[in-house]
This record gives C-alpha cells, sequence and structure tokens, in this order.
C-alpha cells in the first residue's frame, strides 16, 4: 500500500519547501518574515534556524522513506514524526506569553482560514494527514508497505 508513503512524502516535500517560499521568495510573505525591516536581527536569527531546521526535516524524513527496507514501518512512522516536529512547535509557540501569530502592521494581509491564520491552518492539515498516513501504517500488514 503506497498511499501512507505518498502522504507522508507530500507533507515532507511541503515541510521542505514551505518555510522556505513563505519566509524567502515570496515577496508579501517574505517581507513580514526574514525581510521585515522592523524584526531586530535576532528574531531574524531564529527565522532562519526554522527555515533551515524544516528544509533539513523534510529531506531528513525523504531520505528516510524513499528505499524500501525490510522495517519500512519503522521508517515510515518515524518520517512522520520528524515531520510533526516543526508543525506541532508552531502550536506549541504559540502557548508562549508575546508571541502572536502575524505582526500587527500585516493584520490587512494576513490570510485566516476558518478563523485560523493560515499557517496554523495548513499545519492543522498537514498534522491531519500524518495522522491518518500513521493510522493506515500500523494498519496494513508489515508485508504490504
Amino acid at each position: 500500500m503506497l498511499l501512507p508513503r505518498i502522504v507522508i512524502a507530500a507533507v515532507g516535500v511541503i515541510t521542505a519547501v514551505g518555510a522556505v517560499l513563505a519566509d524567502l521568495v515570496i515577496p508579501d510573505l517574505a517581507a513580514q518574515h526574514a525581510f521585515n525591516p522592523a524584526w531586530p536581527p535576532h528574531a531574524k536569527f531564529h527565522d532562519a534556524q526554522y527555515v533551515v531546521m524544516t528544509v533539513l526535516l523534510g529531506a531528513l524524513s525523504l531520505i528516510l522513506i524513499a528505499r524500501r527496507t525490510p522495517n519500512m514501518r519503522g521508517r515510515l512512522l518515524c518520517a512522520a514524526a520528524i515531520l510533526a516536529t516543526p508543525w506541532l512547535g508552531m502550536a506549541g509557540a504559540m502557548l508562549f506569553p508575546g508571541t502572536a501569530t502575524y505582526d500587527p502592521e500585516f493584520a490587512g494581509q494576513t490570510l485566516f482560514v476558518l478563523g485560523l491564520h493560515g499557517q496554523v491552518f495548513l499545519a492543522v492539515v498537514l498534522l491531519l494527514a500524518l495522522g491518518g498516513a500513521t493510522v493506515a501504517t500500523l494498519r496494513v500488514p508489515a508485508h504490504r508497505l
């Protein structure tokens, strides 16, 4: 059954390229992140750290699932856990005092989906996809993975 591998791989690609696009490439979004003149250097450092981390985690997960091995279930579950980390980290970051999902000067440009900041909505969708792929991986006989 390839579906869990496909879903986890898709989340891996989104994780690896998403922050690069949003924080560095797409001009309107990058202006709110890495190229925001109001951000102090230390905030930009942590943004860059997050971008590099998500590229590495996405790439690591794709390496784990790229090749069939006798322990494919373990590799898929490990890749799913690795990919869940930055998205769960986003949820955890919202619990810290003084944090926000967007800066007030960009309130009019911020996308909301079903009342959630667009990035938070994406995190929920990707975590649900990983959860579904994990359940499917656990239910499929190991010889069919």
